[in-house]
């Protein structure tokens, strides 16, 4: 196991303290948060992020999320577990997570439309993009 880096979160308190509060307005968000944490998961899944792994797989767990669904959460285009709803926010999740090859081309934004609101849109794409900067953060810093 690797030593932490850094302590970026004693260095950088008043940057982290924004990103908490994105957090904290995703908590307050129409999409609820067992799709936040879904998503925060299959990001956390793709970028390598144990420590985010460990805690967004608990957050689950505690609202009582299945082990099934758990654990076919990597394979969830194959897997009848899913809703179209959160397949279509599990394909935005992806193309932004690897926004490099897929440039978010409207192959994965355009079905978004038919499940979610402008708003519902706007909140699940900061989700992403800050479990993104955690898992970086987390990640670069060995947390």
């Amino acid at each position: 196991m690797s030593s932490l880096r850094l302590a970026y979160y004693e260095l950088s308190p008043e940057l982290l303290q924004g990103f908490r509060l994105v957090k904290q307005g995703l908590e307050k968000s129409v999409l609820g948060l067992p799709l936040i944490e879904l998503i925060y998961l299959r990001v956390s899944q793709i970028n390598g992020c144990s420590f985010c792994l460990n805690m967004h797989t608990k957050a689950l767990r505690e609202r009582e999320e299945s082990d099934r669904r758990l654990a076919e959460l990597a394979g969830w285009r194959v897997s009848a577990q899913f809703s179209e709803r959160e397949k279509a926010a599990l394909e935005w999740a992806e193309a932004l997570t690897y926004v490099v090859d897929s440039h978010a081309d409207d192959a994965a934004y355009l079905p978004l439309k038919a499940h979610f609101s402008d708003q519902e849109i706007s909140d699940l794409t900061f989700a992403i993009a800050l479990m993104n900067g955690m898992n970086r953060l987390a990640v670069g810093m060995r947390q």
